[in-house]
């Protein structure tokens, strides 16, 4: 009724007017992704909840470790499915004629010249006339702005000190003012992904 489309849903499925598996069959149509669970004392539909995708069907009485083993399950899942769209994302761009796909993940830096952008990938350079501050809006967390010329992506940077970001492919300029915050950016990146620093 609210509107608002919830990550994990726990239902029962004994509930006035409309039953619990009535209301994931409804749920489903608008919304694939979220996580169902049923937390119930009926054994009986067990197998009708595979039919609506249920994530974990909890029968009553259950321990707490249990109910909290299930939602660590179901937030690992949401994090999962998250990072792998993240990785999906893309930008179209029209080069000499031809519109290009390019994933983000792919990008290594990108810098401005003579009012082109310029995309080193792992594998091309792609130009073509545009804003690096667009590309620099859509990139997200995972890219840093160095440089009014220059955008960089946190995954391929080898090293860097004060004056320069040296990329798998290339080298940006880091302006003086922008140092500070890249480096804590870089740190933030680090920890979000995981990584060690020392």
């Amino acid at each position: 009724a609210s509107g608002s489309k919830p990550d994990i849903l726990f239902l029962d499925i004994q509930m006035p007017g409309m039953d619990g598996m009535e209301t994931a069959k409804m749920l489903r149509q608008d919304n694939e992704n979220m996580i169902l669970i049923f937390v119930t004392a009926a054994e009986e539909y067990v197998f009708q909840a595979f039919d609506v995708g249920a994530f974990h069907y909890l029968v009553k009485p259950f321990s707490d470790e249990k109910l909290k083993e299930v939602v660590t399950k179901a937030v690992h899942n949401i994090k999962r499915s998250s990072r792998l769209e993240k990785d999906e994302k893309y930008i179209m761009v029209q080069t000499a004629g031809s519109h290009i796909k390019i994933f983000l993940r792919d990008i290594v830096y990108a810098e401005v010249y003579n009012r082109k952008v310029i995309i080193h990938t792992r594998s091309t350079d792609i130009e073509y006339y545009g804003k690096l501050q667009e590309l620099s809006d859509m990139a997200g967390t995972d890219f840093f702005r160095t440089h009014r010329a220059y955008l960089v992506h946190f995954k391929y940077v080898e090293k860097y000190d004060a004056t320069c970001v040296t990329m798998k492919n290339g080298t940006a300029l880091i302006a003086k003012k922008n140092y500070p915050e890249f480096v804590k950016q870089y740190l933030k990146y680090n920890q979000r992904k995981g990584n060690e620093v020392r």
